[in-house]
């Protein structure tokens, strides 16, 4: 399962190696996208569903892995934890949750807030750097210290955790 889609490129690749995949975005546009693409590519194995981490209904058997990027940070951390409990019951035991998003140290915040900023304003230039002022404005990106507590309150045993320049982090964890 991957939740929070987009455009489907993780979709499509775990496509190729996956009996089953579930593509789950709120976005229809994205989901016709996603669906074209699955034609295009010949894969027949990928089910689209408009939902998001709070709506999608997972039938049929517990998945092995679930996976979201750059998604989860749309909810605040009360429904993020709401969220988590979700995938957990998704996941068969032993199942794997893969997240990666934007999720802060608080050592140095704004050092690599302010780094952040300029790196990306560099290579993208006035926009993007408008674009990630915003959204550090106006989403709910949240400490790694929450991340991990609101993971293991909801089942979740980290296996392994890495933080970008205080400001991506991945996880990748396994349902208990």
């Amino acid at each position: 399962i991957e939740i929070g889609t987009g455009t489907g490129a993780f979709a499509i690749h775990a496509a190729r190696r996956c009996s089953k995949v579930h593509a789950v975005d709120v976005s229809d546009p994205m989901m016709d996208f996603v669906q074209q693409r699955a034609a295009r590519a010949g894969l027949e194995n990928i089910t689209c569903c408009r939902a998001g981490f709070l709506t999608y209904e997972h039938t049929g058997e517990p998945a092995d892995a679930l996976v979201t990027s750059m998604a989860l940070h749309h909810l605040p951390d009360f429904w993020k934890g709401i969220a988590l409990d979700r995938m957990n019951g998704m996941l068969k035991p032993g199942g794997q949750l893969y997240v990666h998003d934007v999720i802060f140290e608080q050592a140095d915040l704004e050092a690599n807030i302010e780094r952040w900023i300029d790196k990306l304003g560099k290579v993208g230039g006035a926009q993007l750097r408008d674009e990630i002022a915003t959204h550090i404005r106006e989403e709910f990106s949240t400490f790694d210290w929450i991340m991990d507590g609101l993971l293991q309150r909801a089942g979740f045993r980290i296996v392994s955790k890495e933080m970008v320049e205080g400001v991506i982090g991945t996880y990748v964890c396994v349902k208990e």
